[in-house]
């Protein structure tokens, strides 16, 4: 086996400038474990950026050429293959230098070619617009940076090798800058190692970005780690000799290692769940290492036996591997004095795994490259995931949010009927779990049945619970899980489905909308030729009819502007009729929440961009001051036909008496009516205000609802709030 990968941990480089290296000291780091022509290719691709940097320097004033081989170096300690090492020389050569891909590809191969085209920032592809905002920036580069990864993993670790080595010699550059790369660490690149199984790299990365965001904080947790370290060291010694001794006594051989969290997990565990540091430092943790899983297990047996296991702390990720490929035993067990020790148990090639995730064993014995161990099959997995995602998103921002809910969340572990263990976020609810399972599953729920109960969709799943999804071909997702659902996939989903839904929605109103005034005009829509029609389409710079027909149900286009270039006419010959309303238009027509305006209520109706016709009543006081926008307001009136309810806000003053709520319930439902939402107001000892919002069908419902309220001795007084 080739010697362990490394990435250097201790903070002590933080400072204006790193220790010079050569290109000597990289073939020197190679030459172990490549072959010599491999070691002559890095040499001659480290002279050819070495030329095409030619002139250019850093802002500490150094040689550009210093970067890339410092990104190399970083390469070379994971003992990544020669064609990636040579891409992390050449990483900038395409976007900082008149060198171009073809190039790249006729010296040194199309793999590397491809490698160094996946690393390159893209800015100046991804920036051109100017009317970008940097998240859009941010998140179009990610979209980019991904879709390279999805065909060599490798491009992703050479992104990260650059951006370590950047947060490495941050101190050149201006504070603002500083913390704006600092902060986007620590939000994506820091996660996207965690989820990657590459946990030095990650430690590193969160530790330089807490350095540069908080470097009093830091300082002052430096030194209180390194003063607790000393004070920790007898009981420390004490718990290992203990461990060592009972090991012996079973015939096993362990390495133990203390284990300390990083600077930054210390930070976030003390801001998170609001802790001193003494506190965080109380815990005791160790990490046992053997040599198979079978001595895995049978060390689980000597530490329980050693002291006594706290219930319910017992993880066992070998059997359940988290969602990068981690694995290992943890405990947590009561020490000597009653102090907490913290366990970790696992193999070599486990421990392995774990520190360098994707990066381990790149390269086989055989020769063959290309990783295939369980952190590569699973960071392929996630891949996958995400590009379904962003060919789902609707928008750069939505893309980049989701990207930052999936990052490496708390775990829970699910199963299906058939037993196949599905990992969610902790919080996921059934219908995060019915996404999970497929996106059609996801579409078509209606409940889930937990072990043998049936429960709600929102429910909150835990692990270990048996998941069963109950669909019906005719459900559809619905806009109120958006609310509890937490997984990017489901979220992705039910977005794309109300997207496609409102714009459905959005054609069918704004044909009805513009036949509404081709009528004004004496004419309909079948009269319009289509030269005519491709004409409008042109002028409004549309690729097809039926978006202009859905940015007039949107509100983004006057129906009356589209009807006037239609038929080349300013004045209609008559008034347009009213547009009926049913109250079944779906997303595309609301009605206002400040006055719930019900069938029977004068109405009329107000454009708003992007969000279709808002349905307010005529004496609606808080929309008097859009009363001066004439082109905005559209008449409208109640459909015959309405067979939905409407909510409606009533205000009843009652007296003060036993079961006087449960009462006017009562009543509510014996007039075939539902109570939405009460709030109760105490004005005094002697009477309350109840503030209902009811469901009802018309304004006759409505009345015949209030009527019998009235007949009740302890109501004094109702009245229906209109604003």
């Amino acid at each position: 086996m080739s010697a362990k990968p490394t990435v250097a941990t201790e903070l002590d480089f933080i400072q204006e400038s790193e220790p010079r290296l050569t290109i000597d000291d990289l073939c020197f780091a190679t030459a172990n474990y490549l072959e010599p022509a491999q070691v002559e290719a890095i040499r001659r691709a480290y002279h050819y950026a070495d030329n095409c940097h030619e002139g250019q320097t850093r802002r500490s004033g150094e040689r550009y050429i210093t970067h890339p081989l410092a990104v190399a170096h970083v390469l070379a300690m994971m003992h990544m293959d020669y064609e990636c090492i040579m891409a992390g020389l050449l990483h900038d050569v395409i976007e900082d230098t008149p060198a171009a891909r073809a190039d790249v590809a006729i010296e040194f191969g199309d793999t590397v070619a491809e490698l160094v085209e996946g690393v390159t920032k893209l800015a100046k592809a991804a920036f051109e617009n100017s009317n970008q905002s940097p998240v859009e920036k941010q998140a179009e580069n990610l979209r980019k940076m991904l879709l390279a990864m999805s065909r060599d993993i490798r491009v992703i670790i050479v992104k990260l090798a650059d951006r370590l080595h950047n947060m490495r010699t941050l101190g050149h550059l201006r504070p603002d800058k500083r913390r704006r790369i600092a902060n986007e660490t620590l939000e994506i690149y820091a996660p996207i190692a965690q989820r990657l199984g590459m946990n030095l790299m990650r430690c590193e990365l969160e530790d330089l970005g807490f350095h540069v965001l908080h470097p009093i904080r830091y300082r002052v947790l430096t030194d209180a780690v390194r003063k607790a370290r000393g004070n920790r060291k007898e009981i420390v010694t004490q718990i290992t000799s203990s461990i060592l001794n009972r090991m012996e006594q079973e015939g096993l051989t362990a390495d133990i290692q203390g284990r300390e969290k990083n600077l930054y997990s210390i930070y976030k565990k003390m801001w998170s769940k609001q802790l001193s540091f003494s506190e965080v430092m109380d815990v005791y943790a160790f990490r046992i290492i053997v040599d198979d899983v079978d001595a895995c297990y049978r060390m689980l047996g000597v530490v329980h036996n050693l002291y006594k296991p706290v219930q319910g702390k017992f993880k066992d990720y070998i059997a359940i591997p988290k969602a990068n490929g981690y694995q290992s035993l943890h405990t947590v067990l009561f020490g000597p004095y009653g102090v907490p020790i913290e366990v970790q148990i696992r193999s070599r090639d486990m421990d392995h795994l774990a520190e360098a995730g994707v990066a381990a064993h790149w390269l086989y014995k055989s020769g063959e490259s290309g990783g295939n161990t369980l952190a590569d099959r699973k960071a392929r997995q996630w891949l996958q995931g995400i590009l379904e995602m962003q060919k789902s998103s609707g928008d750069s921002e939505e893309f980049l949010e989701n990207l930052r809910m999936d990052l490496f969340p708390d775990e829970i572990y699910v199963s299906t009927p058939k037993g196949e263990i599905l990992t969610l976020p902790r919080g996921a609810s059934a219908v995060d779990f019915a996404y999970a399972v497929h996106s059609d599953v996801g579409n078509s729920c209606v409940a889930a049945r937990v072990g043998r109960n049936v429960v709600p969709l929102s429910s909150q799943l835990e692990t270990g619970q048996s998941v069963e999804i109950i669909t019906s071909p005719t459900a559809h997702p619905n806009p109120a899980w958006l609310n509890f659902v937490v997984t990017p996939k489901a979220r992705t989903n039910i977005r794309q489905y109300l997207k496609n839904l409102q714009e459905e929605e959005a054609i069918t109103l704004g044909q009805r909308l513009l036949n509404k005034h081709l009528v004004a005009f004496s004419t309909a829509m079948e009269n319009i030729s289509t030269k005519r029609i491709n004409a409008v389409v042109k002028e409004f710079e549309a690729p097809n009819f039926d978006v202009v027909l859905r940015d007039i149900g949107l509100g983004n286009h006057a129906a009356l502007l589209v009807a006037q270039k239609l038929v080349h006419s300013e004045t209609p010959d008559k008034e347009p009729h009213a547009l009926l309303i049913a109250g079944t238009e779906g997303m595309v027509v609301s009605f206002g929440r400040c006055c719930h305006p019900i069938p029977g209520d004068p109405i009329h109706g107000y454009v708003s961009t992007g969000r279709g016709i808002i349905i307010h009543q005529l004496s609606c006081k808080n929309i008097s001051h859009l009363r001066v926008q004439n082109e905005k307001w559209l008449d409208v009136a109640w459909a015959s036909d309405i067979s939905r309810v409407f909510p409606v806000e009533l205000m009843v003053h009652v007296k003060n008496q036993r079961g006087v709520l449960a009462t006017v319930a009562a009543v509510v439902s014996e007039a075939d009516s539902n109570i939405d939402n009460v709030v109760v107001d105490e004005r005094d000892g002697g009477y309350s205000d109840l503030r209902l919002t009811i469901e009802v069908y018309s304004r006759q419902h409505l009345a015949r609802v209030i009527r019998r309220l009235r007949l009740l001795e302890m109501v004094e007084r109702i009245s229906r709030i209109n604003s």
